[in-house]
């Protein structure tokens, strides 16, 4: 094998490799001498058949799977010869002339190909000890345990019928069957049957609940509503919607005790007990919250501390990705750039930032995981794929599946157990304060604007934030229909 070093330009890297026709010429030998004792050929006894025949026969197809396995084995070894990392599966071509191809083939020519890729960068690792940061920490008062407690109760609460002709108060959880407009126009997901709604609750938006107090069984009426500006849904955000609603029930709430067999109605044994459970609850729930927030300032402290050459071909992968990503959610939401307060050549600038920052933290961080011996067990990974199929009721072994056949989406879960564990090793070196804060500051947002200041218009676009390079082949799941008047409330 003769290798030749043709293009060595910042991280791209090109060689040329030919491989002498008489080594191929040994391993096809090689093979058919195998064959030889397999095959079954009319008029040949078993181990009879002469090469030249088997060679005429099947000459042309071993051939093919021999150039193929050399291809990858002297790639390989070229590579590791020289210890070169490859920052993505290097491209191999060979002569573009079938006569080449074909004389190759046949045994009468030497094996060329080039093998082109780019490397991955040399990393000088920041000293993890001197990282400082500061998490934000929140004491439990009693009196959030309390509330808690009471809003489950509230939520388990078991209702009954009023009587005929009874108006429906604050309260009281309605059955009904609604249909909404917008210029008369329905729009998709504004409907709902049966739907359980407590008067009160706050679940639909500002001002629907509140035009059901007074309304009978059997009452149909019209509900007009204006959806908020920083609506989820960019095409109701804003617009004023017209619902024709009727109730199907009135019932009112039961009166309800706090106490041990309220408990034991939800499988725990006594109050003191369901009290703490919530209050480990909300512990994690914090905890959960001032992870990511520490883990958000880290990265931001990771990428400003390395000065990283980035493979040109990972970027583009990457931008193409959140480009595809941000060009699909704006057709879906009909959007343009113009509606976003910017211009498609400002929003490539920016995302291929974004691309740019999601290429050297997944570089660094995993510069990081392999020098301190950070491993993904296979367990942690078959507990990731359980999660992910209990997404998919019904279609659990079509998913499996579905990850069986793809590497990609197997590396998909990988990825971001890999970062996790990374995350936690640097938080153990480096420099950690914590600091204790009320719940709202836990729970604010920092990219909130300082308070009477109006907040920025949002971008259609996803945020900058994500570490590690993922691999984005996960399967689509259907989207959950929800009621359009329903508040966005649950944004984690």
């Amino acid at each position: 094998m003769d290798v030749t070093e043709t293009l060595s330009e910042g991280l791209k890297r090109e060689f040329k490799i030919i491989v002498p026709a008489t080594d191929l010429e040994v391993r096809l030998a090689t093979r058919l001498g195998e064959l030889k004792d397999q095959v079954r050929i009319n008029g040949f006894r078993p181990g009879k058949v002469p090469l030249s025949h088997l060679r005429k026969i099947y000459g042309r197809s071993v051939m093919a799977e021999i150039v193929q396995q050399t291809v990858s084995e002297t790639s390989q070894s070229a590579l590791e010869e020289r210890e070169m990392r490859p920052a993505f599966q290097p491209d191999i071509k060979f002569a573009e002339s079938e006569d080449e191809l074909e004389e190759v083939m046949q045994g009468k020519s030497d094996l060329a190909y080039t093998v082109s890729f780019e490397v991955m960068p040399d990393i000088e690792l920041t000293d993890l000890s001197k990282i400082k940061l500061t998490r934000e920490v929140t004491e439990i008062p009693d009196e959030d345990v309390e509330q808690a407690v009471q809003r489950l109760a509230e939520q388990n609460r078991s209702y009954t019928s009023r009587e005929s002709g009874a108006k429906a108060v604050g309260g009281d959880r309605v059955t009904i069957d609604y249909e909404g407009a917008i210029d008369g126009t329905p729009f998709e997901g504004g409907s709902g049957e049966n739907v359980y709604l407590v008067i009160g609750s706050n679940q639909f938006i500002p001002g629907f609940e509140e035009q059901l107090i007074g309304t009978k069984t059997g009452t149909e009426t019209k509900v007009t509503v204006t959806f908020p500006d920083d609506y989820p849904a960019d095409h109701l955000a804003g617009k004023k919607a017209e619902f024709a609603v009727k109730v199907q029930d009135v019932a009112e709430p039961a009166a309800g005790e706090l106490d041990d067999a309220f408990a034991q109605s939800l499988g725990l044994e006594s109050l003191d007990s369901l009290r703490d459970a919530v209050r480990q609850q909300i512990l994690s729930e914090h905890a959960s919250l001032s992870r990511r927030k520490i883990k958000r300032v880290l990265l931001d402290q990771l990428d400003k501390a390395h000065e990283v050459e980035l493979p040109p071909t990972l970027i583009e992968q990457e931008f193409d990705s959140i480009w595809s990503q941000l060009t699909n959610d704006m057709e879906q939401s009909k959007k343009s750039f113009e509606d976003e307060g910017t211009t498609e050549d400002d929003a490539r600038v920016e995302y291929r930032e974004i691309a740019e920052r999601r290429v050297r933290l997944g570089l660094v961080l995993a510069e990081i995981g392999d020098k301190s011996q950070v491993k993904v067990e296979e367990e942690e990974v078959t507990r990731a794929l359980q999660d992910q199929v209990r997404q998919f009721p019904g279609q659990e072994q079509q998913i499996y599946q579905y990850y069986k056949d793809n590497p990609q989406a197997i590396a998909s879960l990988r990825a971001p157990i890999f970062e996790d564990k990374v995350v936690d090793h640097i938080l153990e070196q480096a420099d950690v304060t914590d600091k204790t804060v009320s719940r709202e500051e836990l729970l604010r947002d920092p990219d909130e604007e300082p308070a009477k200041k109006k907040p920025a218009k949002k971008k259609a676009a996803p945020k900058k934030a994500s570490g590690a390079a993922e691999t984005k082949a996960k399967p689509k799941k259907a989207a959950a229909k929800k009621a359009p008047a329903k508040k966005a409330a649950d944004k984690s």
